[in-house]
């Protein structure tokens, strides 16, 4: 089997099995780069060609990058040629990283700095409902139920559908927005004047926003959703509540966020502050003259 011919098979097989178009995309990538690496026919590849690319091309990516290229080559080669070329090949662990958190303060720069109308009400809807960026790509006016106030995610991540409450601050504008599509017989709540908007499209305008908002942390659209939970977090706001809004099927992965919560942090007394208070009440007085 030639190159071009495996890739439009796991193209397919990618599809039928529901995978996601970011999944799609990533494993098609993997396997394309591999081949052109080993320049070999797919069903010569082997362990240590695998081996041989990640040395080579991998070494300073991060383990969450690894595991993903070996998760694609073992799929699309136990999918269409029944064998796995990543057999033996230990998996690095995930690196713990802390995500970038924005403060209430630089959140609400990062959406004032921002002038125009759709773009402003796009990005604080990111922030005030926790949505991926996918998500909000892919919410549509019928998505959104007024009389309820809620809104719909449907096939999220996972293939989860979930609920988002509507906030009041963003309810007479996005409740114009869906008139303003409906109007124009779109069937996305944001679009662009080329269709359908993309996720570099969202990307692009909060970069741009944290760059001109004067904030030196490296800000993404994912930045967003990690702020919106340490904000709730720091609300008190209950975890398995939270592990719900964002979505995530295992609690481990909202209690990220236990570890981030400045403001909560920041409330801990070190013991050396309740140690001296307690000396300072017992200090004699005494003579400073010697």
């Amino acid at each position: 089997m030639k190159k071009e011919e495996f890739l439009n098979k796991l193209k397919i097989e990618l599809t039928i099995s529901k995978n996601s178009q970011h999944t799609l995309n990533n494993y098609i990538k993997a396997n394309s780069e591999l081949l052109d690496f080993v320049k070999k026919d797919p069903d010569l590849i082997t362990p240590n060609d695998v081996k041989g690319f990640m040395a080579e091309k991998l070494s300073h990516k991060a383990s969450a990058s690894i595991i993903l290229f070996l998760s694609a080559i073992r799929f699309a080669h136990q999918n269409l040629l029944n064998k796995d070329p990543t057999f033996g090949i230990k998996r690095p662990k995930k690196e713990a990283k802390i995500p970038v958190v924005l403060t209430k303060n630089e959140v609400i720069s990062l959406i004032n700095i921002i002038n125009n109308h759709k773009s402003k009400l796009m990005v604080s809807l990111m922030y005030a409902c926790g949505l991926r960026v996918s998500e909000l790509v892919n919410l549509k006016t019928n998505n959104l139920d007024f009389n309820e106030r809620i809104g719909h995610i449907k096939q999220a991540k996972g293939k989860k559908d979930r609920v988002f409450n509507i906030p009041t601050f963003l309810f007479d504008d996005l409740k114009a927005q869906v008139e303003y599509q409906k109007r124009n017989n779109q069937e996305y709540l944001f679009t662009s004047s080329k269709g359908r908007l993309t996720s570099r499209n969202l990307q692009k305008i909060v970069k741009n926003a944290a760059l001109r908002a004067g904030i030196e942390k490296q800000v993404h659209c994912h930045t967003l959703r990690h702020s919106f939970a340490t904000h709730l977090l720091e609300n008190k706001v209950d975890i398995r509540k939270i592990q719900e809004l964002l979505g995530h099927a295992d609690l481990s992965t909202t209690q990220i966020y236990t570890h981030i919560s400045r403001e909560e942090l920041k409330k801990i007394q070190s013991p050396i502050d309740s140690l001296m208070e307690q000396k300072d009440k017992k200090k004699p007085e005494y003579n400073e003259e010697i």
